[in-house]
């Protein structure tokens, strides 16, 4: 069973939505597991190809923006940055929820393809629940009505398809006391509610904040694009971690690849190319004695 049979050496294993564990089923297939802790090639590899998914992901997004240029520079600052090499070289899985975010951000166009991609990355670790409205009112103006059916219906029915297992199994009481109410309980020190305590007040307040945010945003603002829809997803997820118990620092990377498409392909572009100002100064007709040397 996917949850309530982990073994000692690992019984807090099963926290994680069914989807990772779907994920890493073809990499233990491919290349094996001892039974031990040793190399865990399997997971070093599915960690890798996280990577370079979200990488891949990130070049074709900034391509579909504003051509190769962007689609490099996206793929350059993931590569980059610290927090993607400490969350691959920790052979983690929060790359996975990076990547299922991208592609849903590749796929914003239809309703369906993004509510598949958006459960997905939600059944994965949880956090991306609160993109739902977001993802549900999608870019440009208010969807239609047949719009918003089919990302209710497809995002259903992707959800009920993955927790299928444990619903045929009788596993689901299991899955919610070592998943969800697991997770709920843990704290860490690199939270500030986990690191101080008794600011119960002060972080519901936060929660409440950020449960308003991923509502606010499937509303305002009324004009979107790709790229302000990228900066509300990043917007709602950061809200959703500064409040949680519960904070490592490999959770940076799910939000990571909305912000720079956010910060990148709102720059505006140049308004004059190198060869128009060459033009412009025009010096070629410039007599190399009218030059003066400073």
């Amino acid at each position: 069973p996917l949850y309530g049979g982990w073994p000692h050496d690992n019984a807090n294993g099963d926290t994680y939505g069914p989807v990772n564990y779907y994920v890493y089923v073809p990499f233990r297939a491919i290349f094996g597991w001892s039974g031990t802790w040793d190399q865990l090639p399997a997971a070093h590899a599915a960690a890798i190809f996280f990577d370079l998914l979200t990488l891949l992901g990130l070049f074709l997004l900034g391509r579909r923006i504003r051509g190769p240029t962007l689609g490099i520079v996206l793929a350059y600052a993931w590569a980059a940055y610290p927090f993607s090499l400490y969350a691959l070289s920790s052979n983690t899985n929060d790359s996975l929820v990076a990547a299922l975010l991208v592609l849903a951000l590749l796929l914003v166009s239809s309703a369906p393809a993004r509510g598949i991609a958006g459960a997905l990355a939600a059944l994965t670790k949880f956090a991306p629940f609160a993109l739902a409205p977001l993802l549900l009112r999608g870019a440009a103006g208010w969807p239609r009505r047949r719009s918003l059916i089919a990302f209710l219906l497809t995002y259903g029915l992707t959800i009920v398809a993955a927790m299928l297992p444990l619903l045929l199994n009788h596993n689901l009481q299991a899955f919610w006391r070592d998943s969800v109410s697991y997770q709920a309980g843990r704290v860490t020190p690199f939270s500030i509610w986990g690191l101080w305590g008794g600011l119960s007040v002060a972080q519901h307040l936060v929660q409440g904040a950020a449960a308003a945010l991923a509502v606010a945003v499937a509303f305002v603002p009324a004009k979107r694009g790709l790229v302000e829809v990228a900066a509300l997803g990043a917007a709602v997820l950061i809200a959703l971690q500064l409040g949680v118990n519960y904070w490592l620092y490999p959770y940076i990377v799910w939000f990571f690849p909305l912000v720079i498409v956010a910060l990148f392909a709102s720059h505006p572009e140049r308004e004059a190319p190198l060869a128009e100002a060459r033009e412009r100064l025009d010096l070629s007709v410039v007599e190399p004695r009218q030059i003066q040397v400073a």
